[in-house]
């Protein structure tokens, strides 16, 4: 029986060009090679996609691009190639299925997902239009809040707002405050702002990852999220908690976890965790979410569930949040990789 093609792209001309490496390291050793015949395609800071042929290992320290190992490729935009031209050899190679394991701007924010759409590439994961809406923060709202779900009251800004009439319209907020990019991922760009004094600094910061930004109200509680796997029978993995020293869950914070702790099952009764599982489901629909996401939510003191955002491609390793919530409800790792490229092809 021939073995079905996945291609696992990584890298990507984005910030969190490192996040990925490390997730697709994971992904791509637990991919079972009885079943699956593997390509590896790498795209470089600058956005250039590559064969690569080299050590799985070499991908994880960056080590990956080598004109020994490498081969310049594209994504061809004829369906019936149903893949990539090696720009070397003129070879057209044919994939079965993409597997996108990027992070944030040009891999998680649906314009990889339309390249493949437009080329006719099934693919894993939510399709183009889920992709850009997760990522737009406040469109996200939006929807959400048309559910009744409950999210933060924000401020939507672009690089030609003026910054003085940006401080004069949030003055309705109390502080602390959060600056965050617009379409920005593993906490990129974002500041917890406690005075006003500290306003100028986060707005800046905010621009140089997005033209665009929002403001925000802060949430009095901690922040809770749900993995669901699955296009239309959907599996919702336990309910985790992030316990916080200070501050807020920065990158920093997500990939050191020096002073903060991620609890599972989060420390709420049965009940609790049921209605976060059912708020998380709702989300997820509602944003036309397919084959998994990672949808995040702050439980206030109040018992309140407030929508934070959704990561369509969460981070991806055996330690991850993702895996390790599915994991407490029997799903390892390896499995989880297979269901989602099974989840590409059905879709």
């Amino acid at each position: 029986m021939n073995k079905i093609k996945v291609a696992c792209f990584f890298g990507g001309c984005s910030s969190e060009y490192d996040v990925s490496l490390v997730s697709s390291t994971s992904v791509i050793k637990m991919i079972n090679r009885e079943k699956y015949d593997v390509i590896m395609i790498g795209i470089t800071k600058t956005g250039d996609f590559y064969l690569y042929n080299g050590d799985v290992d070499n991908i994880e320290n960056d080590k990956w691009f080598d004109e020994d190992t490498c081969q310049k490729i594209s994504i061809s935009s004829n369906r019936s190639d149903h893949g990539f031209i090696n720009l070397k050899t003129n070879e057209i190679v044919k994939i079965d299925i993409a597997f996108p394991i990027l992070h944030g701007k040009n891999g998680e924010d649906g314009r990889l997902q339309g390249l493949f759409e437009l080329a006719g590439i099934p693919y894993v994961g939510c399709g183009m239009t889920s992709s850009a809406i997760c990522m737009d923060k406040f469109i996200a709202h939006q929807l959400v809040s048309d559910k009744g779900i409950l999210v933060p009251k924000s401020f939507l800004f672009t690089k030609y707002d003026e910054k003085n009439d940006i401080i004069d319209k949030i003055k309705c907020l109390n502080y602390p405050i959060f600056v965050k990019p617009l379409k920005a991922g593993s906490s990129f760009g974002i500041t917890k702002v406690q005075t006003e004094e500290g306003l100028s600094n986060a707005i800046d910061l905010a621009f140089t990852y997005d033209d665009s930004i929002i403001v925000e109200e802060n949430i009095d509680g901690f922040e809770v999220g749900c993995a669901i796997l699955g296009n239309n029978k959907l599996i919702i993995g336990e309910v985790d908690e992030i316990e916080l020293q200070e501050g807020f869950f920065d990158y920093e914070e997500k990939y050191t976890l020096k002073t903060s702790k991620i609890i599972l099952p989060a420390r709420l009764s049965d009940e609790e965790r049921d209605k976060i599982k059912k708020t998380a489901l709702e989300i997820y629909k509602t944003l036309n979410c397919k084959g998994f996401a990672r949808v995040d939510m702050f439980y206030t003191n109040d018992k309140k569930i407030v929508f934070n955002e959704v990561n369509t491609i969460p981070g991806f390793t055996s330690h991850s949040r993702y895996p390790a919530m599915l994991k407490e409800i029997g799903y390892d790792f390896s499995n989880i990789v297979d269901q989602l490229i099974t989840l590409g092809l059905d879709k």
